[in-house]
């Protein structure tokens, strides 16, 4: 098992627009400006930050999309963290040909995930380039950063996939794994000796 240097935390955003609005919001030129955080999401957002009040974090690190910097910088403002800085490599899954449409077709796409031929066909990004997207992020900071906790705020799918590398699943398997609420903070990486 890989040895890490830092602690990481996920944490998927609150509650957002396109989520109530029932639309999937995957393309930077529109997530990164609309579909921010409804009033409840704020609400989530502020119970979980309170959970981890008192506790050692050193870092929020976020996607640029609208829902997850809101999501960031009211976690950052709730708990008095330096703050939060943007790595797009966190973004949302690109969905493709169902960009604006129904989330109910979020079930037909995962279907997808083990065929990436169909995927690519429907611009639907890979489910093992959202997993490297993500990984990138942890080498990144684990070369720049020693003994810290750092909090990653992100999208249900970016990271449930990210999770996948971490509990021995194939990429395409991240539907199996437990549902990440939205605005809830899980752990990722545990250092003990931190």
């Amino acid at each position: 098992m890989k040895t890490f240097k830092n602690s990481y935390l996920l944490m998927r955003h609150g509650e957002s627009e396109a989520n109530v609005a029932g639309l999937i919001v995957s393309d930077p030129a529109i997530g990164c400006t609309r579909f921010g955080l409804t009033e409840h999401g704020r609400m989530q957002v502020v119970v979980s930050a309170t959970r981890y009040a008192g506790k050692p974090i050193n870092a929020v690190i976020c996607s640029d999309f609208l829902r997850t910097t809101q999501t960031a910088n009211l976690l950052v403002a709730t708990l008095a963290l330096p703050m939060a800085q943007i790595d797009i490599g966190l973004r949302e899954r690109f969905f493709g040909d169902w960009e604006g449409k129904s989330d109910d077709h979020y079930p037909d796409i995962w279907r997808m995930d083990q065929d990436p031929e169909r995927q690519m066909a429907h611009r639907i990004e890979t489910v093992e380039r959202v997993r490297q997207r993500g990984l990138k992020v942890i080498e990144k900071l684990e070369q720049a950063r020693q003994n810290e906790v750092i909090i990653l705020v992100s999208h249900g799918d970016m990271l449930q996939i990210l999770l996948t590398a971490f509990v021995g699943k194939a990429a395409d398997q991240h539907r199996s794994l437990a549902h990440h609420a939205q605005a809830d903070i899980k752990a990722l990486v545990t250092r003990t000796d931190l």
